[in-house]
């Protein structure tokens, strides 16, 4: 029946072939699926999926500590600026992912052997499960096939690497603290003379009434230094067997003690598929 035609006498027809619907029941108790049919949606359960937010690397890589940095002399008497990377007791297989069992291909490795104490008991109950030692850091390399290798493996850098290669460098850059615009963003500072009133301030952060706020991202004074950055593309210079260090060209992050992860440089084509 159209709704223009819809008369009281009709409604009244529709109302007695309804159910009986009672406003105190209907809060009470339970609503049943005559009532609300839209409410009841039979909707099929989705299998769980693993999500993986790391990028793949181009190969398997190592951990190792910054040592400073200085300066290497070629044998046609170049001088070039090097990082110093040593290298502590570890860089040993602790676990290996693949599609299977984790929804991903990755390998874990293991890094600088502490005591016990420095480790809780699951960290320690991982470890012991895969016969290696106590250690104080845990890093995944997702790659595309992990066959090569098994737990309890030790990782040499002079196999994976050698000199000329170019590798990913990655690590924490050394905290700054609370800085202002000029140090943080690279602003321009005002007039220091002639009666100007700002010098290193801020200025003017956004319009007014319209939109009445401070958009999101604006630059602005806050902490600085303290995140995780990756230098790309860096040469090794020369990799020292006696002394266990790799110089690699060109300054890193982080200060000296800090932790490096050093991974074969991706170059889109050559040893990354074009996405």
């Amino acid at each position: 029946m159209p709704i223009a035609t819809l008369s009281l006498h009709s409604l009244g027809y529709c109302c007695q072939k309804s159910p009986p619907f009672s406003l105190k029941s209907s809060f009470l108790s339970k609503p049943t699926k005559t009532q609300f049919s839209f409410a009841f949606k039979t909707t099929e359960k989705r299998p769980f999926s693993h999500i993986v937010s790391m990028s793949m690397e181009a190969g398997i890589g190592v951990m190792g500590t910054k040592l400073g940095m200085m300066s290497f002399f070629e044998t046609d008497g170049t001088v070039v600026p090097v990082t110093v990377v040593g290298f502590r007791e570890g860089n040993i297989v602790t676990q290996v992912k693949t599609s299977a069992t984790d929804g991903y291909d990755a390998v874990q490795v293991g890094y600088r052997r502490v005591r016990d104490k420095k480790l809780t008991k699951p960290e320690l109950g991982h470890l012991g499960k895969a016969g290696v030692i106590p250690m104080r850091h845990l890093q995944e390399f997702r790659l595309q096939s992990v066959g090569e290798f098994e737990t309890g493996q030790k990782l040499a850098v002079e196999e994976i690497f050698k000199e000329g290669d170019l590798v990913d460098v990655s690590g924490t850059t050394i905290g700054k603290g609370f800085q202002g615009g000029i140090k943080r963003h690279n602003f321009k500072r005002g007039q220091m003379s002639h009666g100007s009133k700002s010098h290193r301030a801020l200025g003017s952060i956004g319009a007014g009434t319209t939109p009445g706020r401070v958009y999101k991202g604006k630059k602005m004074p806050g902490r600085m230094g303290g995140s995780k950055r990756k230098i790309r593309k860096l040469k090794i210079v020369k990799i020292d067997n006696e002394l266990r260090v790799v110089m690699i060209k060109g300054a890193v992050p982080g200060k000296p003690g800090n932790l490096l992860r050093i991974t074969p440089a991706k170059i889109v084509g050559k040893n990354i598929a074009k996405s």
